[in-house]
């Protein structure tokens, strides 16, 4: 409660400043559902990026439900939303003769740093270049785009951090977190509670404890392209692609991931999270092997936090899950040729368990 009340006042004052320096004839009438439903939908507050104070007063009177008279007006947003079916290119000037110094790929998005006779720079992540406007989205459409791939994640910042199946110390204990610890945020309770996808479940967790941040997947610059292509290379050599037959490392790799993601869901839910897997191992827009779909850049919440190697080297993974990744190899798929997934956030689409597959 206390951190709801320190947050509210923060904003507050961001409303009472602007209104000052202003002098709008602007009424001001507060509301009482403050951060009642943040969840990864919404990139109002936490939108990245962002240094255009006139947006986060507008989004934070629509979050605070407040009443302005007249919203204020707003400049250009910042932000930019790759249009592709699989990658672009990114270069060191604006020109399509210029070196390429990375890539960024479908649903990645970044911060406009300048544009010029059709081409913009943007930042995605460490990659810094220039893309061709034609291959890109601004505005309202990147602001639609990032809402609907973009999530909202908590990083554990104590040491180690219980997840509870209720809003109370006193509930039962789902698991526990490391620090550093990256999930995704379901919502933000008034309570002082964050609920958090926790292998495929509703968990809870303390908000003094984690770092709250609103993420879109971002490019790579050349070298980070070199190491993950050498790290596939390494995979490759262990896999023999007949019918999608692998080693017993590759099936034990996908039986992690669909544990983190997954452990908590039915048995149906687990072979759903392998057959995504697996759809885009057959995709053209991914890459085309287990591992190098799996730690493809920004894919995968627990393949980038770290939490998916732990999982594999303990080798303590349910045995519904190894299963289900058995049957994913096989060729198994219950949700079509549908390449993602997420927790159901009323998106249309496949739901299965807590999961909305698309």
């Amino acid at each position: 409660m206390a951190e709801s009340r320190r947050r509210l006042s923060v904003l507050a004052g961001m409303l009472v400043a602007f209104v000052l320096v202003m002098s709008a004839d602007m009424t001001v009438q507060a509301g009482s559902n403050y951060l009642e439903s943040l969840n990864g939908g919404v990139a109002a507050i936490l939108e990245p990026g962002t240094k255009d104070s006139s947006r986060i007063i507008n989004a934070t009177a629509k979050k605070l439900n407040l009443t302005l008279e007249a919203e204020v007006a707003e400049e250009e947003s910042d932000l930019v939303m790759v249009n592709v079916k699989k990658s672009l290119n990114v270069r060191s000037e604006a020109s399509a003769d210029a070196d390429k110094v990375g890539k960024i790929y479908k649903d990645c998005g970044g911060t406009i740093l300048e544009r010029k006779d059709g081409w913009t720079k943007i930042q995605s992540g460490n990659l810094i270049g220039w893309a061709s406007d034609e291959y890109l989205l601004f505005g309202e459409e990147a602001e639609a785009l990032a809402e609907d791939v973009g999530r909202l994640t908590a990083t554990v910042n104590t040491e180690t951090l219980r997840v509870r199946t209720e809003e109370s110390q006193d509930a039962e204990v789902l698991g526990l977190l490391p620090a550093g610890e990256i999930v995704e945020a379901l919502s933000q309770e008034e309570n002082g509670w964050i609920c958090i996808d926790f292998e495929g479940q509703d968990g809870y967790v303390a908000a003094e404890y984690v770092v709250l941040d609103f993420q879109i997947d971002a490019g790579e610059t050349l070298e980070e392209i070199k190491a993950r292509q050498k790290a596939e290379r390494e995979a490759k050599r262990h896999q023999n692609y007949g019918e999608y037959t692998t080693d017993a490392d590759t099936t034990m790799l996908l039986a992690a991931l669909i544990h983190c993601e997954a452990g908590g869901e039915s048995y149906e839910g687990q072979v759903a999270v392998g057959a995504v897997v697996m759809n885009r191992v057959r995709s053209s827009a991914y890459p085309d092997t287990i591992h190098g779909v799996i730690y493809a850049s920004g894919q995968f919440t627990p393949a980038q936090s770290g939490k998916l190697n732990r999982v594999y080297e303990s080798g303590k993974i349910y045995s519904s899950c190894i299963k289900a990744a058995e049957e994913a190899l096989a060729g198994v798929s219950n949700v079509g040729d549908l390449t993602h997934f997420r927790r159901n956030n009323g998106r249309e689409g496949l739901v299965i368990g807590n999961h909305v597959f698309y």
